[in-house]
């Protein structure tokens, strides 16, 4: 039987740490029963920066059973980077991997599909949440609306799918060659290719703790994922640039014939609506075009992208 290792990014999670890590490993367990895993499978929990009790609880963990792995970063780095730090570490001892959230608001009954998949030969299998039935009315249009506008912006994403995913050795092979600072995942993985699939789960309620992504970070992840995947925005520019440039040909060729016509007294509203808007939407294209350069400098720099403090694996 292949190995498998799940893979936990964890920022502040002292409150959901003791639960997560009791059904996560009844889980575990509950495979290699059924003869689907190796008993070599784990847990491995990366701790992000956090600054409550998180990193304690994991070592903890560790020293009570093997089952269980840390891996301690530097600092914190945000969850794309901690998850790629975690496959990245684990990589070259299993033969798979699955990433979820340390909240399990994943369902994780939803693994024993994804391991199925990836016994039919699937490199990567998405989980996909098949309804918003327990989102409000906001938090269902928000999310819904970014992946549409993630679509619509050229970025190759899975809808309604977040991080919770499984990725053979040959996957994780494939992601180590994309070197970008600016990360993320839900865009890269599709790009590696290879037999992929989806399997459908209904998403639970927080069972403790808050929320790490609310709407302003969120805003910032879907700004963060466009402009790391595709140039569309700086493509609308132009088109935009060029739509205002027939517009004053059109009011040039209007300004001509009206002074023919005797009617030679300029508006004063049209000119300032037109200063305005003019210099409303330089600042905004200027704007974009900075965040593209900004990321362009960040890339050139070659900075880690996480930096392990401690790894405690089988040997520790």
């Amino acid at each position: 039987m292949d190995t498998l290792y799940l893979v936990i990014p964890c920022y502040n999670e002292e409150e959901v740490l003791p639960e997560t890590s009791s059904q996560l490993k009844k889980k575990i367990v509950s495979l290699v029963a059924k003869g689907k895993i190796s008993a070599q499978s784990r847990i491995v929990f990366v701790n992000d920066g956090s600054k409550d009790k998180t990193w304690e609880i994991i070592s903890k963990l560790h020293e009570e059973d093997k089952i269980f792995q840390g891996i301690k970063l530097s600092r914190n780095k945000g969850h794309q980077n901690a998850l790629l730090c975690g496959l990245m570490t684990v990589k070259d001892h299993c033969d798979m991997t699955i990433s979820l959230d340390a909240d399990l608001q994943d369902d994780i009954n939803a693994i024993d599909e994804m391991v199925d998949k990836y016994y039919e030969g699937c490199d990567v299998v998405y989980g996909v949440r098949s309804a918003r039935d327990t989102d409000t009315f906001f938090k269902k249009f928000t999310a819904e609306g970014f992946y549409k506008v993630m679509k619509m912006m050229g970025a190759d994403v899975v809808f309604n799918h977040a991080d919770y995913r499984l990725m053979s050795r040959r996957a994780l092979d494939g992601l180590q060659n994309f070197k970008e600072v600016n990360l993320f995942l839900r865009g890269v993985v599709p790009m590696i290719g290879y037999k992929s699939d989806s399997v459908y789960y209904e998403r639970k309620e927080r069972f403790a703790g808050e929320s790490k992504y609310p709407l302003k970070k969120m805003l910032a992840f879907a700004w963060e994922g466009i402009t790391s995947l595709s140039t569309k925005p700086i493509k609308m520019i132009s088109m935009l640039g060029g739509l205002i440039f027939i517009v004053s040909i059109i009011m040039l060729i209007y300004s001509v014939v009206r002074h023919f016509m005797g009617a030679t007294e300029i508006g004063w509203t049209s000119t300032i609506v037109s200063i305005w808007a003019i210099g409303g939407l330089q600042l905004l294209a200027i704007g974009i075009i900075g965040e593209y350069i900004g990321k362009v400098y960040l890339e050139t720099k070659e900075r880690p992208k996480f930096i392990v403090e401690k790894y405690l694996s089988d040997d520790e």
